[in-house]
């Protein structure tokens, strides 16, 4: 019975080949042997007798491994086809072109399968599209090894698996979802399959029935669009209008699937429930008190081992806001604004939202619930994603202004703390402790340059990199961050086009990816870093974000670490979450990370596994190529270098002690300072004709006129002034303003002494 089941197939073709190979090298023996006897020399009758010989051993030898490997694949597929010959699931056994090999009784009466036809011919009378869904199939399985797909069938809802077994072949199986209802006992549900372009591809009979024609169109069977799954909608059917309950489900490539229940009130016997078991919706019958009577297959799927009967709703779902039982109590009554809600299921292995759709029904008289349910995870995800863009833009805005506040305040202490060190030598018992405040200062204003690196902040001083140069610069102190335990390896590509960026904030985003990936692997381990020019010749959907298409130089920090859990993969980037132990992390690294990426123009994902590792991936983007137009070089000029003193500056601060350091800092210099509090007063002094000044150093944030705003007022009649912006803000926030007026400079406060004079001293000379 299995050869007749299996022919024509590869075992026979296989045969046959091995057979011309064998007959070949029989020939070539019986020629040596036939040459051998005629051969006037002993010397050479011997040698091709010998040669003969050799060749007849081989050919024994491939005929006794051909029949054995013939014994094997005929064995292997005896085995596979009597496993799956009496399964009442239809089952067969194709090779690699799809040719069924062998099919069991239940695929021959199904679907009419034969060993002579394919896989696609066995389904074309059921599914639409047949080789498509073949082909797509069987190369997920050739590459994963099984895959699946639910399709919608005019029979109702069926599941199509595939296994691959060896190199080229394949076990398919076709199982029915909605198998233990017969036509008799399960009334054929209205169904339309619709595309992804909202065209009608199908109508069941109950739905033809229904509707009274055959439709198009979506937009010719309802009154309004779009249609909302889990919603009561107006169907324009045979007799008039009448409202449907609609649920959705998904048919494959881009297809829905829309099934039609009826909304208002029903009269279900209390043995009719079973009707409803195998549908494709899920579905709970409720009391008034909201305990769970009954629920079917598609609804235990969707909520998980904690249903069951006489289980009360608030124990698998939670989020209403209030009282299940008295969103209930005013849906019986008729009191309920809206009849559907989005609650939380209580699931342990996943988060899942669904939206819960109540509709009265009378059985025996008493009233009772049916809770709709369809799955709206995705939604809530997506509208998650909303709120936490909007938490993050008010989190960046607020360490902006946290951070400005901040570096007044540092400016002032560390620059009073310049000035005491100043009248202190180190044999002074004081000098310690000035160093230290003076360091705790600096302290400070690095972290308060990682709020303004999250908030996209802070200034930048971008430049032409070569990502392989700056890991080279940076392997030393790399490996010193790592210690012993922990073994850093660098993957380069050889061509590795140049980016633009901040050096020393790029490497600060490294560091800050290796340091988590050494502490993520406490027992030791591998941190690896490759480059990669990669292109993107279509935009890069990933985690809600697009990449638009182009040219990027991509660096992938990995560990072998403990992995992040997907809970928490989505808060990383998050400032001040941290997974680790209290004292041994401020939450602030990843967060500057992504601020600092995100504001040169990249793109940075996490991808992690519990107990596998984890991975971040960089997609910085390539520098453009620009023709430089010849610059004429000016000649040069003796410029006298100078000395400090030599100057009046006129400094403008409206905070008064950066205002006090300031002055001290440049009078203890030399220099000539004539101070104000705002911009007003500023105006006010330059109108004295005679009076001359060389350098403005003005804040750039104050109450009432801003900095730029005077100093182009006052630039009017003295031209010659040049002036030194400062501001606790980030330079781009007013770069555009700045690069209008002319001879000026930027210095980010805070700012030491000889930061704040030399600076001054440049503009001078």
């Amino acid at each position: 019975m299995y050869n007749s089941a299996l022919t024509p197939s590869k075992l026979t073709q296989f045969a046959l080949q091995a057979r011309r190979r064998l007959g070949t090298i029989s020939l070539v023996a019986a020629t040596l042997i036939g040459i051998g006897v005629f051969a006037p020399d002993t010397m050479a009758q011997k040698a091709l007798f010998a040669a003969a010989i050799a060749l007849v051993v081989l050919c024994g030898a491939l005929m006794l491994m051909n029949m054995l490997h013939l014994r094997q694949r005929r064995s292997a597929l005896t085995l596979l086809s009597d496993f799956i010959a009496k399964d009442a699931t239809p089952g067969m056994i194709s090779d690699a072109n799809g040719q069924v090999l062998f099919c069991n009784d239940a695929a021959k009466i199904g679907f009419r399968a034969q060993t002579h036809n394919s896989v696609s011919q066995a389904l074309e009378k059921t599914v639409a599209n047949p080789s498509g869904i073949v082909l797509r199939l069987q190369s997920r399985a050739a590459s994963d090894g099984a895959a699946h797909e639910d399709i919608v069938t005019g029979k109702g809802h069926m599941r199509l698996n595939v296994h691959r077994v060896g190199a080229a072949n394949y076990i398919w199986r076709f199982e029915d979802l909605n198998a233990g209802a017969t036509q008799d006992s399960m009334p054929d549900l209205p169904m339309i399959l619709v595309g992804p372009t909202n065209a009608v591809l199908r109508m069941n009979e109950a739905a033809r029935t229904l509707v009274g024609r055959r439709a198009h169109s979506l937009d010719g069977l309802f009154t309004t669009l779009p249609v909302v799954a889990g919603t009561i909608c107006e169907l324009d059917g045979a007799l008039g209008a009448i409202r449907v309950l609609v649920y959705e489900m998904e048919a494959g490539a881009g297809r829905r699937a829309l099934f039609l229940l009826p909304p208002g009130q029903i009269d279900v016997a209390k043995e009719d429930w079973n009707v409803f078991h195998n549908l494709p919706v899920p579905l709970l019958k409720v009391d008034p008190d909201g305990n769970v009577q009954a629920f079917n297959l598609m609804a235990a799927n969707l909520i998980g081992l904690a249903l069951d009967c006489d289980v009360h709703l608030s124990d698998f779902m939670e989020g209403l806001g209030r009282s299940i039982t008295d969103w209930l109590k005013d849906t019986l009554a008729g009191r309920a604004t809206q009849n559907s809600e989005f609650l939380r299921l209580k699931r342990m292995d996943k988060e899942v939202f669904v939206q819960v759709t109540l509709n009265r029904i009378t059985e025996a008289g008493e009233p009772a619930l049916i809770a709709v349910l369809n799955d709206a995870t995705e939604l809530k995800s997506l509208e998650a994603q909303f709120v936490q863009s909007q938490k993050m833009q008010a989190i960046g805005q607020l360490a902006g202004g946290v951070a400005h506040d901040f570096n007044n305040l540092l400016t002032a202490i560390s620059g009073h703390c310049d000035l005491l060190l100043l009248r202190h030598d180190q044999g002074d018992p004081d000098f310690s402790d000035l160093v230290q405040i003076n360091q705790n200062a600096n302290r400070a204003a690095a972290l308060v340059g990682q709020l303004l690196a999250f908030s996209r902040k802070q200034t930048l001083r971008p430049e032409t990199l070569d990502m392989r140069d700056t890991l080279s610069d940076l392997t030393h102190l790399l490996n010193r961050l790592v210690g012993e335990k922990v073994t850093l390896t660098l993957t380069h590509d050889p061509v590795l086009p140049p980016i633009r960026a901040d050096k020393r904030q790029l490497e600060q985003v490294l560091m800050n990816l290796v340091v988590n990936a050494r502490d993520a692997m406490p027992a030791g381990g591998e941190i690896r870093i490759e480059t990669q020019g990669t292109i993107l010749n279509e935009p890069l959907q990933r985690d809600r974000v697009t990449v638009p298409a182009g040219e990027y130089v991509t660096v992938r920090v990995s560990d072998d670490g403990v992995g992040i859990s997907s809970d928490k993969l989505q808060k990383v980037f998050e400032p001040f979450f941290t997974t680790k132990r209290t004292g041994e992390g401020t939450g602030l690294g990843l967060s500057t990370a992504y601020g600092i990426v995100k504001q040169t123009g990249g793109y940075i994902f996490v991808d992690s596994t519990v107990g596998a590792g984890t991975s971040f991936s960089l997609y910085l983007p390539v520098l453009e190529k620009q023709e430089e137009a010849p610059v004429a070089l000016p000649k040069d000029q003796a410029k006298p270098k100078g000395k400090h003193g030599d100057g009046v500056i006129l400094l403008v601060e409206d905070e008064a002690p950066v205002r006090a350091f300031a002055s001290r800092a440049l009078r203890l210099r030399g220099y000539t300072v004539l101070e104000a509090d705002s911009a007003e007063t500023a105006l006010k002094t330059l109108e004295d004709q005679s009076l001359n000044v060389d350098v403005f150093v003005t804040d750039v944030v104050m109450p009432g006129m801003d900095g730029p705003s005077w100093v182009r007022e006052a630039l009017k009649d003295r031209p010659e002034v040049r002036v030194v912006f400062v501001s606790g803000y980030a330079e781009d926030s007013f770069s555009e303003t700045q690069m209008k007026i002319p001879n000026s400079v930027f210095l980010p406060k805070p700012f030491s002494l000889n930061d704040l004079t030399d600076t001054v001293h440049q503009q001078l000379h």
